[in-house]
């Protein structure tokens, strides 16, 4: 495959039409249709639905739905890759990519680039939101330099830079809820309640343990990979949210209220990165930054 031909057939999914793409690349519609008949015989598999005669529109097979979510992560880091090369040796500018979960942990990010910003303004940040299966993802994947993480860390894949910084579990409920007058949450009290949780602890984990019980025994209605998605279930009354604390803003008019666990149940927050990483020269000096803080008592 061309990198070539993949911006042609990016451009076709974006238009949704042959013409309109050709128009855009400055190509004749022959020519381009040609191209893309090449990469679906090249591949084997069948990219584009034509329209029919009397419509222009071109949609994407399943396997052009692939194609298109893979050429856009080749493409990117083509892209990251010549503007890290081409950088001079004695100029410190480029970008960052970080992947992290909802955490007010971000704070320490945030006060890595701030200090980083003022010695090299030409470093931009760019940060994705998601759980920890989309940030390990992307982390293997090579689209992101550092990850932001709770709990265990596979040793063998990253390296880690442990934090103290620590998020405490609770639970996320209406105030007018019949939990809302308890200090606490026990696992007794969520045994038989409809249960919002994070997908990966859906699937088992710390939580569940802590609760006592297996996940087929709980009465689990919906999961969530963003928090703030699952406060609004819990907003419409849907159930009860267990999550992690200072993500949502219950102070105020807010319906919501926040009750942490008792047992206490907490994860501490490590930065990681892939082994054997060959980092630019900005992710470079972010790491430096980051060690630089860690060592700060203030920090803790």
């Amino acid at each position: 495959m061309e990198l070539r031909v993949l911006k042609y057939f990016l451009a076709i999914a974006r238009e949704q039409s042959i013409v309109h793409a050709a128009e855009s690349l400055h190509l004749s519609q022959p020519t381009l249709s040609t191209q893309i008949k090449g990469l679906e015989r090249e591949l084997g598999k069948q990219l584009l639905i034509r329209g029919t005669k009397g419509s222009r529109k071109v949609t994407l097979t399943e396997e052009g739905m692939i194609l298109r979510k893979r050429a856009e992560e080749i493409l990117d880091l083509v892209r990251r890759t010549e503007n890290e090369i081409s950088i001079r040796d004695d100029i410190v500018m480029g970008d960052v990519y970080i992947g992290t979960g909802e955490t007010d942990g971000v704070r320490l990010i945030a006060r890595a680039a701030q200090i980083l910003q003022s010695r090299h303004p030409g470093i931009h940040y760019h940060i994705s939101s998601g759980n920890s299966p989309y940030v390990s993802e992307y982390l293997d994947k090579g689209l992101i330099d550092f990850g932001v993480v709770f709990g265990d860390v596979d040793l063998t894949k990253y390296n880690a830079l442990e934090t103290a910084y620590s998020e405490t579990w609770g639970v996320l409920m209406r105030k007018d809820s019949i939990l809302a007058d308890k200090d606490t949450i026990s696992p007794k009290d969520l045994w038989d309640k409809p249960l919002i949780l994070s997908q990966q602890e859906a699937k088992g984990g710390s939580l569940t343990q802590w609760m006592g019980k297996e996940v087929t025994e709980l009465n689990i209605i919906a999961t969530y990979n963003l928090l703030f998605n699952a406060s609004l279930l819990v907003d419409e009354g849907l159930g009860y949210a267990i999550g992690y604390d200072k993500i949502i803003n219950t102070s105020g008019n807010s319906r919501l209220c926040f009750r942490p666990l008792d047992p206490v149940l907490e994860n501490k927050l490590s930065i990681i990165w892939k082994k054997y990483q060959i980092f630019s020269k900005p992710a470079e000096k972010f790491l430096e930054i980051l060690r630089e803080l860690l060592t700060r008592p203030s920090s803790h």
